[in-house]
């Protein structure tokens, strides 16, 4: 069996795994999205399936004011006596902390702050009972490792005291990586008695790659692989481009994996807009070197890990919003607000309460959305909705940031009340469809081919009518900037209206081709 690369699809950036026995957890970053930190189970490496979140309470997740692409960056979850650790950056508030949990699944702990700066922490469990933290550094000087803004990229450590996350040492540079822009991403490791450090470097852009390094001791002198990168699609035509911010993981059969991110652009130029995914890559290990899939590449045709299958149920396509709580798919911006959503008001719907904010606003905006994980899907959904004044509105957004999305949506217009399509592209923003609606409930369609959207409605007994079209590449990370992907969202908004009409949503479908 070939590895179904990317292994986890859609907005899965900074991938981190762990082993415990015969079963593997990973976690991705989740930025400005609550919950926080979405953690995967496999048997196999290749199949996964949500089981949790990392950070579920306000405590953990202080998001408000987060601005687009703030909030969690680049978590790394590690496994040491028993208990789970998953170490992260809220670069909106607080900095580097980790929380612990028995089971991956949670509770998950409050957290404990780390007094170390920069990104992309992770944590190292020495042998001889020492913790220590790896992160970058940032420093306003002139060096040979310095980013394009004139500033000092490199890695940073301390010795940590990790039941209080107290430092036992001052953070102190050890690597500055082999010269790529922005090193980042660090992870310490030992293996057959040596300690190794791996980092990303070039920026999470296409000249994005994994470089490592070895030594005698957790803090060096390091000795550069000489094949580094040890992985990178810069400059090679593929389908994949910007491989990078990998982890390691030996399987339990003994064979070694990497785990990290890229991206499948569209068109041309060619742009991204899922977001950044999860791939996996074989490793062989040769002279104390690790190679990387084939020959620092990943092309089509690797074989799978020879573990025993896994595969989890298929996901529904529906969901009818008949639960306690919404799936784990689903996500809001920042801080949730009490009483935006309810499952319990109008039982076997969804039931959103618009506030002022609109969707150009962004958080604290009513806005309940999944990601979107396939580059040809369908998302639909069934809205229940009276606008009592203009301004109201409620529908199904195609989501990048508060000023890149496409609206579907119900509202008033000239009294009136109709579908709209509005399409947000930075500063410029147009209704480019309205169609007059009936009393009742419709139904909202989107349709999603690699390069272009399809946005429809049909009203209760009617017929399909195709609204109007919208490009993906312009809610692109080319055009839209940040570090996210698209979401399929469902919103409700007073359109400055401290409060409107509650919209009622009966089912979600998304389908994936």
């Amino acid at each position: 069996m070939h590895i179904p690369n990317p292994v986890i699809t859609g907005f899965h950036p900074d991938p981190s795994i762990c082993r415990v026995g015969e079963d593997y957890y990973l976690v991705t970053s989740s930025f400005e999205y609550c919950p926080g930190v979405p953690i995967f189970h496999s048997r196999d490496l290749v199949h996964w399936r949500q089981i949790g979140h990392c950070l579920t309470r306000p405590s953990q997740l202080p998001l408000d004011g987060v601005r687009p692409s703030g909030g969690i960056y680049a978590p790394t979850i590690r496994h040491h006596n028993g208990t789970f650790y998953m170490v992260t950056t809220n670069v909106s508030g607080g900095g580097n902390f980790y929380v612990t949990a028995s089971d991956p699944a949670g509770p998950w702990s409050e957290p404990v702050w780390v007094k170390q700066s920069g990104i992309d922490s992770s944590l190292f469990f020495d042998d001889d009972g020492r913790v220590y933290l790896t992160s970058t550094y940032v420093l306003q000087a002139p060096s040979t490792e310095h980013s394009s803004d004139g500033t000092t990229w490199g890695v940073q450590q301390s010795e940590i005291d990790i039941a209080t996350g107290q430092l036992l040492s001052e953070p102190r540079p050890i690597w500055g990586g082999t010269g790529g822009k922005y090193p980042e991403s660090p992870h310490l490791y030992q293996i057959d008695g040596r300690y190794y450090l791996m980092i990303a470097e070039g920026g999470t852009e296409y000249a994005h790659c994994i470089t490592i390094a070895r030594g005698n001791t957790p803090w060096g002198p390091w000795e550069a692989c000489p094949h580094n990168p040890i992985l990178t699609h810069r400059g090679v035509a593929s389908d994949i481009q910007a491989l990078g911010h990998g982890d390691l993981v030996q399987a339990h059969d003994g064979t070694w994996w990497m785990v990290c991110l890229g991206v499948r652009p569209v068109g041309y130029p060619p742009c991204y807009h899922i977001g950044r995914e999860t791939f996996l890559a074989p490793v062989r290990w040769e002279g104390g070197w690790p190679h990387v899939g084939r020959g620092g590449r990943l092309p089509e045709g690797l074989e799978a890990p020879q573990l025993a299958p896994a595969p989890w149920p298929a996901h529904p396509v529906r969901d009818d919003f008949d639960g306690a709580e919404l799936g784990l798919e689903w996500n809001q911006i920042g801080t949730p607000q009490p009483g935006a959503w309810s499952l319990a008001a109008r039982p076997g719907a969804l039931r959103l309460a618009g506030g002022a904010a609109t969707l150009d606003d962004g958080p604290p905006v009513t806005f309940v959305g999944r990601r979107q994980e396939h580059l040809a899907c369908a998302a639909a959904t069934e809205l229940d909705f009276s606008p009592a004044a203009e301004g109201e509105e409620a529908g199904l957004t195609i989501w990048m940031n508060p000023t890149h999305h496409y609206d579907l949506a119900v509202t008033l217009q000239g009294g009136r009340r109709c579908a709209i399509v509005r399409r947000r592209i930075g500063s410029l923003a147009a209704v480019v469809a309205s169609a007059e609606l009936a009393p009742g409930p419709v139904a909202l369609h989107v349709r999603a081919t690699p390069e272009l959207y399809t946005l429809a409605i049909q009203p209760a007994g009617g017929d399909e009518q195709v609204l109007a079209t919208g490009e993906t590449r312009y809610l692109s990370t080319e055009v839209a900037g940040g570090f996210t992907g698209v979401y399929f969202a469902l919103f409700a908004t007073g359109g400055g209206r401290p409060s409107a009409a509650p919209a009622d949503f009966a089912w979600f479908d998304y389908a994936g081709e």
